[in-house]
């Protein structure tokens, strides 16, 4: 008879940044083929996105009550949305003044906004770095404030997760576009 050895031990933010970078490579794969085009593509009549304000930035569809149906985002939205709760995140982490989600701009279709996101990888990955098990275990500043049965850990899963359906998301309205093109 064989006996296996153990599996080894991961430690819990090692884990965590494994499964970012897996995500993030995922993300990759779309972020290298996106056409400036696919950014404000509306799959759907009922369609949120982002739209020119009157001083030329872009300001997302919003509403503070979720509607039903929920509208299909476009992309741009979508990269919008991950900037918002990817930089208040990231703030919370770096112990730095959390911004409101009007301060959150998109930067526009194509290029700027592939770099805003590898930026805010970047600045996710300093924020990791950082951190402590002791630190890792404190209570989660966002997106459940006060709530001691979450953990900094638990906000970095959370990040993971909506990285990952995120970047899903973007990756069929891409696939779906680029199919409709033929």
């Amino acid at each position: 008879m064989t006996i296996s050895p153990p599996t080894p031990y991961v430690p819990a933010l090692d884990l965590l940044r494994w499964q970012f970078d897996l995500t993030w490579l995922l993300f990759e794969y779309h972020l290298e083929r996106i056409e400036p085009d696919d950014f404000l593509w509306e799959p759907a009549a009922n369609c949120w996105t982002v739209r020119r304000s009157p001083d030329g930035t872009w300001a997302p569809d919003w509403a503070d009550t979720e509607p039903d149906p929920v509208p299909v985002p476009t992309i741009a939205w979508l990269s919008w949305h991950m900037g918002w709760w990817w930089s208040v995140a990231a703030d919370h982490a770096q112990g730095r003044t959390p911004r409101e989600r009007s301060d959150i701009t998109w930067p526009g279709a194509g290029t700027p906004t592939v770099e805003w996101l590898r930026a805010l990888r970047k600045d996710w990955l300093t924020a990791l770095a950082g951190l402590t098990t002791t630190d890792l275990a404190a209570t989660a500043p966002f997106p459940w404030p006060k709530d001691p049965q979450h953990t900094v850990a638990h906000m970095i899963a959370w990040v993971n997760a909506e990285l990952m359906k995120n970047v899903a998301e973007i990756g069929q309205l891409r696939l779906q576009r680029a199919a409709a093109r033929g």
